[in-house]
């Protein structure tokens, strides 16, 4: 098949193509890179520098200073898996006007041009849905994606996917900048040899899922997209620990405590076993050990 993944040079769609590349598929990507890095690229899948929240992003064929050529034009897909997003909470109280371009705007141009050619979507939903989605503009403006995703889902009857990620991990992660996760922040904070940074009373519980296993409850989406089509599948290992369980995965190693950051949930934690029913999907993978694995050695 001939797949778009959208935020293809981030954390998760890179993880993504290289999966579908060793599946054996024709995979394109579109990053505007305010994120996604260049490095990340993967040899075997063409790249394109766009900014979803333009209209005219699928062809640039009109802009004076391109040749009216095919190159420049991105043709109808098989599959798009929408990853593309400005994606953490701190970021979005400095510019919400960002996040409602990219996470509205920016969704619902892919989605119209996905109805022009029937295209099946998964959507990457958030988490963030099962608390106050008022409580920042991130998890608001991915909640209004959501939302679209379903209005095109059941007014035009395009072939849709929501998966909700919980608290994502695993190689290609965020290690710098305003959008790290925890775990990438603890890796590069382990790396330099600074004590790891705990908000807050380091009690508060996620549920971490590898990227792998997510990756792969992605890909059975459109495996078994005649039952999936209209559905939300949360995406979460169904275990959590506290910030402070996941410090003390690193070891004897120092630490340090600072103040809690606003419109951040208490807990997470996926109770939703949907995806193993529909998808037979399981994640295979556990932080815990992860971390072990992947730091104890440097130590």
């Amino acid at each position: 098949m001939r797949i778009l993944v959208t935020g293809g040079a981030g954390f998760v769609g890179t993880n993504l193509i290289k999966r579908l590349l060793k599946d054996g598929h024709e995979v394109i990507s579109i990053d505007n890179y305010s994120t996604g890095k260049k490095e990340n690229e993967q040899d075997g899948c063409e790249y394109f520098d766009r900014d979803l929240s333009k209209t005219n992003w699928w062809d640039l064929s009109d802009i004076s200073e391109y040749e009216v050529t095919h190159e420049y034009q991105i043709q109808p897909v098989d599959v798009i898996y929408h990853l593309a997003a400005l994606a953490r909470i701190q970021p979005s109280f400095d510019n919400p006007t960002k996040s409602f371009k990219s996470n509205c705007l920016g969704t619902q141009n892919l989605l119209e041009w996905a109805r022009r050619h029937n295209t099946p979507v998964v959507y990457a939903g958030t988490s963030s849905a099962h608390g106050d989605i008022f409580a920042n503009p991130y998890t608001f403006t991915k909640c209004q994606g959501e939302d679209i995703v379903t209005m095109y889902n059941k007014l035009f009857n395009l072939p849709t996917v929501i998966c909700r990620f919980y608290n994502v991990y695993g190689p290609h992660q965020i290690t710098e900048g305003a959008y790290c996760c925890v775990l990438g922040i603890f890796e590069r904070q382990f790396y330099k040899s600074n004590p790891l940074t705990i908000t807050g009373d380091g009690e508060q519980r996620r549920d971490f899922t590898h990227v792998e296993d997510i990756v792969d409850g992605m890909v059975k989406c459109i495996e078994n997209i005649d039952k999936a089509s209209g559905e939300i599948f949360e995406l979460g290992n169904g275990e959590n620990y506290s910030i402070n369980e996941i410090a003390n995965a690193f070891g004897d190693y120092p630490k340090k405590y600072i103040d809690a950051k606003p419109g951040e949930m208490r807990e997470t934690l996926n109770t939703d076993i949907k995806a193993q029913d529909v998808l037979n999907w399981k994640p295979k993978n556990n932080i815990i050990k992860y971390i072990k694995k992947n730091y104890e050695v440097q130590r």
